[in-house]
């Protein structure tokens, strides 16, 4: 399987886990399809970059939480309560990107 296609899988499955609980608050759909795409595309560069000087299973947790960061300004302004909840989920889904990449095999 094309490395491409593999991070774009993995994309759509971290997007999802994501946006089930947001679906399940009601929260607004443009919320949601705006997360969905965020941590599709996140998935998409953790799975194709290589930073040097950060090991490989920490790599995953920095990019997503880094990436995240415009994000987290942006919902701050109005919502400081889910702050940490946003930046957990970006290290924990960074995370499981990364180490989904590491042990799944692509040819």
């Amino acid at each position: 399987m094309d490395k491409l296609l593999f991070s774009a899988i993995i994309g759509l499955i971290a997007g999802v886990i994501d946006i089930i609980p947001m679906i399940m608050q009601k929260l607004p759909r443009y919320s949601t399809v705006s997360a969905f795409f965020h941590y599709f595309f996140v998935s998409i560069i953790i799975l194709n970059v290589d930073i040097t000087h950060i090991p490989w299973w920490l790599e995953g947790g920095v990019v997503g939480l880094a990436l995240t960061i415009p994000m987290l300004i942006q919902v701050g302004h109005s919502d400081k309560k889910s702050l940490p909840i946003i930046a957990f989920n970006a290290i924990l889904l960074g995370t499981l990107v990364g180490l989904a990449g590491h042990y799944i095999s692509v040819s």
